[in-house]
């Protein structure tokens, strides 16, 4: 029986016996555990059914906890660090050795971020070692934005899942890396490229891995899979909604749209923002995915949004939860 609780002190007990438990993030829910315990990190990679060669991210409390990570922590670093920390930024720096390579999938980088959620911020305040979490969600399926989902999908595998709400961003920090001298994005995220910009200038964006198999070379960095955030319906990014759902007249077809235009007559449909916000799309993208999923419907569909700001980081979701196709 996995609990949905609201007290740190449990969820921090559970955490110092070397469990997992589910945490609340600004971005989506994660799962949780000690990076000092190999143990911990185990569980996390058994339990979520994770390749190891996929490296998990370390969540801190304070800028100074980052020393004790990471060494030759370049000055874009700290800028980024000073302009989005506690926020919904990942760092990949040069590892110090108390990080245990199976975080890193033997990497020799560790990816380091400081979340902004006041809970979680209360939680790892009250621990005495940073906690380790992927998102709270089977491997390649929709990330949760809410404690219940997180008790659905791991009920009887964890003992808790930390209630905070639903999530703010409702998608994945920004992760970013440094290669001789220049910034790289390796994964799209809830801080759009252009505000990475601004900080340090042009930045590069790193190609996805097109395999579920282990790559030969490994993951530079968590969430690089070309297929992930999945529903288990089949998903398809269509090129005209109202063309497809005429040449599928007995199917059960749901519509997940950035704008509502027109209803559709007969078709379950989820709207991301009515009013076009970039923000709102974001916040209820993976929850309104997830009701689509449990519709039991025969396909959801998609044309994706705009591709601009964070659009970009939406439709990175979507390009990989939903197969393209052409009409």
């Amino acid at each position: 029986m996995c609990s949905i609780i609201d007290d740190i002190e449990i969820a921090a007990d559970w955490l110092c016996k070397d469990e997992i438990v589910g945490i609340p993030t600004e971005t989506v829910y994660g799962l949780a555990g000690n990076m000092f315990s190999e143990q911990a990190v185990n569980k996390i990679f058994t339990v979520k059914q994770r390749p190891t060669f996929n490296p998990l991210i370390v969540h801190i409390a304070k800028g100074e906890a980052l020393s004790r990570l990471a060494h030759s922590i370049p000055t874009q670093a700290y800028q980024l660090a000073e302009a989005f920390w506690p926020g919904p930024l990942t760092l990949i720096l040069p590892k110090n050795p108390s990080v245990l390579p199976l975080i890193t999938a033997n990497k020799p980088t560790v990816a380091v971020r400081m979340p902004a959620h006041s809970l979680l911020q209360n939680l790892l305040n009250i621990l005495p070692f940073p906690l380790v979490a992927p998102s709270a969600n089977p491997f390649t399926r929709i990330s949760p934005t809410s404690a219940g989902q997180v008790a659905q999908y791991f009920d009887g595998q964890i003992p808790a899942v930390l209630e905070g709400g639903n999530c703010e961003k409702g998608i994945e920090s920004t992760i970013v890396g440094f290669e001789q001298g220049q910034v790289v994005i390796y994964r799209l995220g809830a801080i759009p490229v252009e505000k990475i910009e601004s900080i340090v200038g042009k930045v590069s964006i790193a190609q996805l891995s097109k395999s579920v198999h282990i790559p030969q070379e490994g993951l530079m960095a968590p969430g690089m899979f070309y297929k992930h955030y999945a529903p288990t319906t089949t998903a398809l990014w269509v090129d005209n909604l109202q063309a497809f759902i005429e040449a599928h007249p007995h199917k059960r077809i749901g519509v997940l749209s950035f704008q509502e235009t027109a209803p559709i007559t007969g078709i379950t449909q989820e709207v991301l923002s009515a009013m076009g916000n970039f923000d709102e799309a974001s916040h209820r993208l993976y929850a309104a995915l997830d009701r689509l999923d449990k519709a039991q419907l025969d396909y959801i569909i998609t044309t994706g949004v705009p591709d601009q700001q964070l659009g970009r980081s939406i439709n990175d979701r979507l390009s990989r939860a939903f197969k393209r196709q052409h009409q």
